[in-house]
């Protein structure tokens, strides 16, 4: 499993990358951690050095933490980030960019091992899409794809972030193949990802990075009760 840390105090830094590789020994599970001293070193290099989740300190000098993966998000990039900082003030921006944990200073070991634990059960449960295209064939996490849109005989995916890309495979053999991993018919040519929602209406689909597609109005109700069911908080039991 390959992980970042983000930090720009190089003892804090140190510690929490020796907890990382004691998890894995412990676990007997391969790790490699690459250490960024700033969110700008992360950022020009995350793209060519990819990796599973981060680590993030908040505070730290020129671009914070949080600016960092406000960043990413707006790109479509749904890494499992984990929160660093000696302070709470941050929990809701925390929320807000969909963070998997936030840890305060000083970090203990069982903190660290048991963020680690959540973002190996993210890992091995993220289903992908191997998307063949004309420029070749490319391995996208489901997450990653907004929606699916017929383009002649083949078919143009939508990526979170704005991205597209073109399959060489009909909108048909996309619905056949992703019918059971949360996508549904909601126009005659397009495809939506149920997961990356954010409203509907009776027209209209708009998506967690603001992105929107239309919906018909005869597959509108099948949409939005699937939309529901899928957010709704399960009833609590006895």
């Amino acid at each position: 499993m390959r992980l970042a840390i983000v930090e720009d105090e190089a003892v804090h830094g140190r510690l929490l990358e020796q907890y990382i590789e004691d998890w894995g020994k412990q676990n007997d599970i391969p790790v490699s951690v690459k250490v960024y001293p700033g969110a700008e070193s992360f950022l020009f290099a995350w793209e060519d050095v990819p990796c599973d989740a981060l680590f993030a300190d908040i505070q730290m000098p020129g671009m914070d933490g949080m600016e960092m993966v406000r960043r990413l998000r707006e790109k479509g990039v749904g890494i499992p980030v984990v929160f660093t900082t000696g302070i709470s003030d941050y929990l809701q921006e925390g929320y807000e960019v969909e963070a998997l944990n936030y840890l305060i200073k000083p970090l203990s070991p069982q903190k660290v091992s048991d963020c680690l634990d959540r973002v190996l059960r993210r890992h091995v449960s993220t289903e992908y899409l191997v998307a063949e295209t004309l420029d070749g064939t490319r391995k996208l996490p489901l997450e990653s794809i907004n929606y699916c849109e017929a383009a002649g005989h083949n078919a143009r995916l939508g990526l979170a972030g704005g991205e597209a890309l073109f399959s060489i495979k009909s909108l048909s053999q996309l619905e056949g193949e992703l019918a059971d991993k949360g996508f549904i018919k909601c126009h005659r040519s397009y495809l939506c990802n149920i997961s990356n929602l954010n409203r509907t209406t009776p027209d209209t689909l708009v998506f967690d990075d603001g992105t929107k597609i239309p919906v018909s109005r005869r597959l509108y109700r099948t949409v939005n009760r699937a939309f529901i069911d899928r957010f709704r908080p399960a009833p609590e039991r006895d």
